[in-house]
């Protein structure tokens, strides 16, 4: 039954001196059911992944046209801007946690609109530049770390399986607005659609992350009472744990920024041929399907194993590629799996944290994580195609071949390390039990 004013708990973490961790139950009112947060956040991800990021890559020719620029030259700036957006990404998260995650993303949508008015009015190529740079780093504040967290903050225990329905509505973004930017472009000047896209942000975003600002900080204020009440500083997860996960996410995430940027170029030189474009088109379909896989049966384990799996998939289509080169099925396998690998990571990105750390300074959490994985994102389609140049295809596919494994190899650890304190956990708790009389 629902009611205007639901009664929903939270469970939020607790410490006492680093050593017993206890969850505390708590009644936080909130005004929108959990499958309303989550519609809301879906559609302003996929207007903020279509406008910030996606509709870039087929305007950037036009604009490079206008000002006498490269098109590799505006693409240095979105790189630039997505290294920016990571080294704040940590401070996002810490805002975040302290006001709430409707009030952050409230705010970036106001500044996700000025920054593309800026581009649509950009007068010359280095204005047009920063304002793309600006355009990456204020997608911290919008995209998918803020609305995982704005998650943890307004649907509380459900928020695990409510980050995995968010993924799935915004695995549409690209299918949106790939074509739909493609089709406005063939009437309109790219001018004239970031500006479009700036009106988007601001008369559709803002309403919707405006509405999430009484549960999301209210949230927050809670948090911030709970650790204020108690004489011990709120739970620290275990370093090696976080260091753990953030490295495996990082290095796949170098990974497979390598290879989605360079995926047609990396099939052509491997020797697929005219087909490798129709077998790029597979990746969007690939990351939809498993991430309503994983909606339907991911909930039964503990996400560290679909973590696992999205970590392997990336090195082992790697594999699959340098095997079957030449042959096109070799490279249909090799796109699929990417796109499993893909989509699944997107999820466990926000339900692993949460289930290994708790929702105490979630937001903080992964902007840690974040600042790491974006760093080196961007920085990986300029380092795979020094290696094709310098080295081959070949060479350059076992090298990130390796890396991806290594990012593998760190999340088996955390794994490990998982399944340790899961068996302290039960022998404290077996310990504590009353002897039989």
């Amino acid at each position: 039954m629902h009611t205007g004013k639901r009664q929903r708990r939270l469970g939020l973490l607790l410490a006492r001196q680093d050593k017993t961790i206890t969850i505390a139950s708590l009644e936080v009112p909130g005004g929108l059911r959990p499958s309303l947060v989550v519609w809301l956040l879906g559609l302003t991800q996929i207007i903020g992944y279509g406008t910030l990021y996606y509709s870039f890559a087929i305007l950037a020719g036009d604009a490079a046209k206008d000002f006498g620029w490269s098109v590799s030259a505006l693409f240095a700036s979105l790189s630039v801007g997505l290294l920016a957006g990571g080294v704040i990404a940590h401070e996002v998260g810490k805002r975040i946690d302290r006001h709430g995650a409707g009030v952050v993303m409230a705010v970036g949508s106001v500044l996700s609109a000025a920054a593309l008015l800026l581009v649509s009015l950009a007068p010359n190529g280095p204005i047009f530049a920063i304002a793309i740079v600006a355009t990456q780093i204020i997608s911290s504040l919008v995209l998918y770390d803020a609305a995982f967290a704005a998650l943890v903050q307004a649907t509380g225990v459900e928020a695990r399986l409510r980050i995995t329905h968010l993924t799935l509505i915004a695995g549409f973004a690209s299918t949106i607005f790939w074509p739909m930017t493609s089709w406005l472009h063939g009437i309109v000047g790219w001018r004239e659609i970031y500006a479009g896209f700036a009106a988007l942000n601001l008369f559709v975003c803002l309403p919707l992350h405006a509405l999430l600002i009484g549960q999301t900080h209210h949230h927050a204020a809670v948090a911030r009472e709970v650790q204020a009440s108690t004489k011990a500083p709120a739970a620290r997860p275990s370093r090696y744990l976080l260091w753990m996960v953030t490295a495996a996410f990082a290095l796949s995430g170098f990974a497979l920024s390598a290879v989605l940027s360079q995926m047609v170029p990396m099939l052509t030189a491997l020797g697929i041929g005219g087909s490798a474009v129709l077998v790029s088109a597979l990746f969007g379909p690939a990351q939809v399907l498993v991430r309503f896989v994983n909606m339907l049966v991911g909930n039964r384990r503990h996400p560290v194993f679909a973590a696992l799996i999205a970590l392997a998939l990336v090195p082992a289509a790697l594999g699959v590629l340098a095997w079957s080169a030449p042959l096109a099925i070799g490279a249909v396998v090799f796109a699929l799996m990417v796109g499993f690998g893909s989509g699944l990571k997107s999820v466990v990105q926000g339900t692993l944290p949460l289930a290994l750390f708790g929702s105490s300074g979630y937001g903080a959490r992964l902007g840690f994580m974040a600042s790491f994985r974006q760093v080196l994102a961007a920085l990986a389609p300029f380092a795979l195609a020094l290696l094709i140049d310098g080295v081959g295809a070949p060479l350059a596919v076992a090298g990130i071949t390796l890396v991806g494994v290594l990012g593998f190899a760190a999340m088996v650890a955390v794994a490990f390390a998982h399944a340790a304190l899961e068996r302290d956990g039960q022998r404290a708790a077996d310990s504590a039990k009353p002897a039989p009389k």
